[in-house]
C-alpha cells in the first residue's frame, strides 16, 4: 500500500487506498480479514503514508513480530524459501530503524569501494581497512 501511496502521489493517480483495500477484499484470492483492518485504516486517515503508523495496525504488527521471526528463523534454518515473509520482516525492521538502511549502505559502500562514511558520534570522514583476516582499522 506505501508503493501504491507513493506511486499514486508520484504519477497523479489519485488512488483512494481505502477503495483499493475493498475491492482487493471483495474480488480476490485475498479475501482476508486483514484488508478490512486496512481499509478501516484509510477510512479514518486517508493520507496515511504507511500502515505501519496506523495505531492499530502497528499494535497488531508488534505483537505478532515475534511469530513472524519465529517463521522465518524457521523457515530460513530448514531451507525453505519464504521470500514474501522474509521481505516483509526486513521492511519492518528497516522501517522502524532511524538509522539502520543509511548505516548499512554506508558501510557496504566503504567495504566495496572505499567510499568513507560520516559517524554520528564524531566529525568529518572515516574509511575502515576491511580486513577480513584481522579486526578493522578505522582512519580519518
Amino acid at each position: 500500500m506505501a508503493l501504491l501511496s507513493a506511486a499514486s502521489e508520484a504519477y497523479k493517480y489519485h488512488l483512494d487506498c481505502e477503495a483499493v483495500a475493498r475491492i482487493w477484499r471483495g474480488g480476490c484470492i485475498i479475501r482476508a480479514a486483514l484488508l478490512e483492518d486496512i481499509r478501516a485504516a484509510f477510512r479514518s486517515r486517508p493520507a496515511l503514508p504507511n500502515l505501519l503508523l496506523d495505531p492499530g495496525l502497528s499494535r497488531a504488527v508488534m505483537e505478532h513480530q515475534e511469530d513472524l521471526r519465529s517463521v522465518v528463523c524457521a523457515a530460513a534454518t530448514s531451507g525453505v524459501p519464504t521470500p514474501g515473509l522474509m521481505a516483509s520482516l526486513s521492511y519492518f525492521d528497516a522501517f522502524r530503524s532511524a538509522w539502520l538502511p543509511a548505516n548499512l549502505i554506508q558501510a557496504q559502500r566503504d567495504y566495496f569501494g572505499s567510499h568513507t562514511y560520516e559517524r554520528i558520534d564524531a566529525t568529518g570522514a572515516f574509511h575502515t581497512e576491511w580486513d577480513k583476516n584481522s579486526t578493522e582499522k578505522e582512519s580519518s
